[in-house]
């Protein structure tokens, strides 16, 4: 979390009542835990186990993973618009203008061979 500098005065935090699978137990603790990232609006709701702190650890942590994807998805974004520019604007090599002329010249060559015999022009 500090990575990210994610603060705890920057998550809301409530236990709610679980559902699903688990019986009585399940439905009458609020082992659920609901987090809140305040500044991005980001919800995680988390019912992996039984026990209400290994729930918390367990929603924290997915919080974090789901803001740091947030973050590095921007970038990479913004870094491939960059790169795919940069790849327009690059010259050819001269192996590649080469393969070029050579494809426009074989064109050429078979869109002569249509022609009926006796047209040289």
């Amino acid at each position: 979390m500090t990575e990210l500098n994610i603060e705890e005065s920057d998550i809301q935090e409530k236990f709610i009542l679980g559902s699903g699978h688990g019986g009585q137990k399940i439905q009458k603790t609020a082992s659920c835990v609901y987090l809140k990232h305040i500044p991005t609006g980001m919800e995680i709701k988390c019912q992996d186990s039984r026990l209400r702190d290994q729930n918390r650890y367990f929603a924290r942590r997915r919080l974090c993973e789901k803001i740091d994807e947030k973050i590095n998805a921007e970038k990479s974004e913004k870094q491939q618009a960059y790169e795919k520019i940069r790849r327009q604007k690059r010259k050819r090599s001269r192996r590649a203008k080469q393969k070029i002329l050579n494809e426009k010249h074989q064109r050429a060559t078979t869109k002569n061979m249509r022609k009926p015999p006796g047209e040289d022009s």
